[in-house]
């Protein structure tokens, strides 16, 4: 498979923060990840290891110091602003284990957001909305964020992160904040989804179980440059 059609591709990539000195240890240290269209990720690592680091970095919320990341064949480091800010909203889909919803607004006008970056006519909007939140299997549309349960937040948010069927959905401990059956659901509902829109899923977590519903286990200490 070429690089240029991957979902993503990650080559020589280092970063530390702002500040740092120049003898202190990379924060994040990837010489080469590849994900192919479709193709789900579990990334391993321990706690402060940089997993969350570099999902931002994936995302374009953050820029490397070295290397260079590429989504559906596009380098990202050549996109700045407006650019980034609409290839992000296209390309790239988002969940957070803190849902990161919009408070004050209902599950589908949380969605419709999503839709402001979608090459979708405005006036399919509405419909994509309501039929993407019937597929995670919210019946009230309508209600405010916060009279939603946890449950059902991560499933507005799952709705939102494939809202315009983007190449790449970043999933970063997606069941933290879920007790075990609710993780499982939010799991099989976040999977299938992105299978369903044909996205690649890259999802980080520390719970040992998660392995058992990956074909595809990565961790950060095995991608380091040597």
């Amino acid at each position: 498979m070429s690089t240029k059609s991957a979902a993503l591709h990650i080559q020589d990539l280092k970063f530390r923060y702002p500040g740092a000195s120049h003898s202190a240890p990379w924060v994040v240290d990837v010489q080469q990840l590849t994900i192919k269209p479709g193709e789900q990720i579990l990334l391993t690592g321990a706690s402060g290891r940089g997993k969350s680091t570099l999902l931002q970095l994936i995302a374009g919320l953050m820029s490397p110091d070295q290397g260079f990341i590429k989504i559906a064949g596009q380098d990202i480091g050549q996109l700045s602003g407006g650019r980034l800010d609409r290839f992000r909203g296209t390309q790239i889909g988002m969940i957070f284990q803190t849902f990161n919803l919009l408070r004050g607004f209902t599950a589908k006008e949380n969605v419709l957001a999503a839709l402001l970056f979608s090459s979708l006519p405005k006036k399919e909007h509405n419909d994509r909305a309501l039929e993407l939140l019937e597929t995670v299997g919210i019946q009230t549309p309508e209600r405010e964020i916060s009279q939603l349960s946890i449950g059902q937040q991560q499933r507005v948010a799952v709705a939102r992160a494939v809202a315009t069927s983007p190449a790449l959905v970043l999933a970063d401990e997606p069941t933290a904040s879920l007790d075990p059956e609710n993780g499982k659901t939010a799991m099989d509902l976040i999977q299938t989804t992105c299978l369903k829109v044909g996205a690649a899923l890259l999802c980080t977590s520390h719970d040992p179980s998660m392995s058992e519903r990956f074909k595809r286990l990565e961790s950060l200490d095995t991608l380091v440059t040597a």
